[in-house]
């Protein structure tokens, strides 16, 4: 445990301030830093390897890139906070962050506007049936259901005929027109779909039954907020299904999918379920798919008490 007095000494430097104010709720890579604070690489690696020899900054391996995320101690967090409200750079910083988090979101809508209508004809890395029907199986009675990233909506088509409520949500407003009809045309009038976004989701606290994450985590910006989300929107013993990729290197998912992250491992998955709340954790592989790349889906399972 590195002492106060020492991580007082390696945050006083401005540029490794600003750089644990950005991993602050926000996993970066390098090159993401670069471009938010215009630095070079060099810089920018030998800030982030003191801020990590003092425990301040944690990283994973994802893919070519390592992506990093803050690991404050309680007792700095007001005095960091504070600091960073002193610097002139800190508001500048801020918007260049979320013109990139903009940018990212943008190349990832404009992918899925493009799906709309096409699931379900096109291959879809970690789309397991097999691993959708052991999920459904592990929970036997839900009313109100979320199903969280919901795309044009398969799935939520399937559970409105048995639920009595679906809300289904999307970030792609094409994508939420288009399960809108489908629901329409289905005569599913216990199917709303919404505009909004998972780690976000548009859902009052402590009414929903089921939430569902069907192949959405990887790509969202936080998958742990997402969680934390799922957890707030749920009812006292509501249920938590999570069907995600296995962590994997097939680099050229985020350029053909959008995928934001290479899956995740079944420890990684575990701990974010169990830090957003959750109790009565299950985190299995459901499925392996035959063909290169071989992805296989992950599913967790967990009750919110």
């Amino acid at each position: 445990m590195s002492s106060i007095l020492n991580s007082l000494k390696i945050i006083s430097d401005p540029t490794r301030l600003r750089i644990l104010h950005l991993l602050d709720d926000q996993e970066l890579s390098v090159a993401d830093l670069q471009e938010v604070l215009n630095m070079g690489q060099s810089r920018i690696s030998t800030q982030l390897s003191q801020l990590r020899n003092e425990n301040l900054t944690s990283d994973r391996r994802v893919g070519k890139n390592n992506l990093y995320t803050a690991t404050i101690p309680e007792k700095l967090t007001p005095i960091i906070a504070a600091a960073s409200e002193e610097m002139a750079e800190t508001q500048q910083d801020q918007a260049a962050l979320k013109h990139l988090l903009s940018k990212r979101r943008d190349k990832s809508k404009a992918y899925f506007d493009e799906l709309a209508g096409k699931f379900g004809k096109h291959y879809v890395p970690g789309r397991s049936w097999k691993g959708l029907a052991e999920s459904l199986l592990k929970i036997l009675n839900y009313d109100v259901v979320a199903d969280l990233g919901a795309g044009e909506g398969t799935l939520s088509q399937l559970l409105a005929q048995r639920a009595q409520k679906v809300i289904a949500i999307d970030s792609s407003e094409k994508m939420v027109e288009f399960g809108t009809k489908l629901a329409k045309d289905h005569d599913l009038p216990n199917l709303e779909y919404r505009l909004g976004d998972i780690s976000t989701p548009p859902i009052d606290d402590s009414s929903i039954d089921l939430a569902i994450f069907s192949q959405a985590l990887h790509h969202a910006e936080r998958p742990r907020k997402a969680l934390r989300e799922a957890f707030r929107i749920l009812k006292p013993g509501g249920a938590l299904i999570v069907l995600d990729l296995l962590q994997h290197n097939f680099e050229q998912a985020k350029e053909l999918y959008y995928d934001v992250h290479l899956g995740f491992s079944e420890v990684e998955l575990f701990t974010m379920i169990n830090d957003a709340g959750f109790t009565n954790i299950d985190v299995v592989i459901a499925d392996k798919e035959p063909e290169a790349p071989h992805f296989q889906t992950l599913l967790g399972v967990a009750r919110k008490l």
